[in-house]
């Protein structure tokens, strides 16, 4: 075993106790472990508080500092409660996670459903959600993890109330299309910048934004119906709320453009519902147009 495989098994224990304590300390002490990531972590503050100027201009510059302190309190409380999330049995889990909405659409629909989920920091309590509040066999994608330990314990933590597959993005998309086919809803997460493969640029807060076309283009050749959800931290120890929401009416049309547009809309509405939980330390905004400089510089 290597150090960095060793390494992830400490944390990965540490996560394992951790997730015994009561949510409420849970809560506090990811909160105070933000305050200190806020101070460290100077490049990741500095991505944020660049999106958070250029998605949410009217801010001022104190303002933007403010959120962006809110934001690494709930973004470290999002890592600690990983745990929680991987290892805590169902009963318990079932009575932080407040479901809103219609959560048994997939089992009910006779079309497949997209589950359209924008990159909250309480992403995994809606993959959670998915698996223990309804029956419908689910899949979805991920980013495969170069620590192995890590990356194994995440596959693990992710798939084990059953019913479900994920696929890792560097796999080919042809079992994930068969499942789907075979009336699997598909959990999808829209919103990050993986380069201009099967992207366009699509304003996002009125920022050319390298935007995902696969979401209209499934939809429309797989018969999918467009479910949106959303998940949020509730504050101390009230646990977490997901949001399924209704349907999208007439999504995809026949316009992918106009479809990704249309899905970076609602996400900028849920954003300001939200804006310190939205995860601001990705670099939304990495790929430009040709001859455009970076706005990370």
């Amino acid at each position: 075993m290597n150090a960095g495989e060793a390494g992830a098994r400490l944390v990965l224990g540490a996560l394992w106790l951790f997730q015994h304590l009561p949510l409420g300390l849970q809560a506090a002490l990811g909160q105070g472990l933000g305050a200190l990531l806020y101070r460290l972590a100077g490049s990741r503050r500095r991505i944020a508080l660049r999106n958070v100027e250029l998605c949410l201009p009217e801010l001022d510059t104190v303002a933007r500092q403010r959120l962006v302190r809110e934001h690494f309190g709930w973004l470290a409380r999002s890592l600690l409660e990983r745990g929680l999330l991987w290892y805590a049995p169902a009963e318990r889990l079932k009575r932080l996670i407040h479901v809103e909405g219609d959560v048994g659409l997939a089992e009910r629909s006779d079309k497949p459903v997209m589950w359209l989920v924008p990159h909250f920091l309480a992403l995994d309590v809606a993959g959670v959600s998915a698996l223990l509040f309804q029956q419908q066999h689910a899949v979805s994608m991920y980013q495969a993890q170069s620590n192995k330990v890590f990356d194994a314990a995440m596959r693990a933590g992710r798939l084990r109330f059953g019913n479900a597959a994920i696929f890792a993005r560097s796999e080919r998309a042809l079992p994930l299309v068969r499942a789907i086919r075979r009336g699997s809803a598909f959990f999808n997460l829209p919103d990050m910048d993986f380069g201009l493969k099967d992207a366009a640029f699509v304003p996002f807060f009125g920022v050319p934004a390298a935007t995902l076309l696969a979401p209209a283009r499934m939809a429309r050749s797989l018969g999918q119906v467009v479910q949106p959800v959303v998940a949020e931290l509730l504050p101390g120890g009230a646990g977490y709320r997901v949001r399924f929401l209704p349907p999208l009416d007439n999504f995809p049309g026949d316009d992918d453009e106009a479809a990704a547009l249309r899905m970076n809309q609602w996400i900028e509405t849920e954003i300001r519902r939200n804006p310190a939980q939205y995860l601001w330390v990705h670099k939304r905004f990495k790929t430009r147009p040709a001859g455009e400089p970076s706005l990370y510089r």
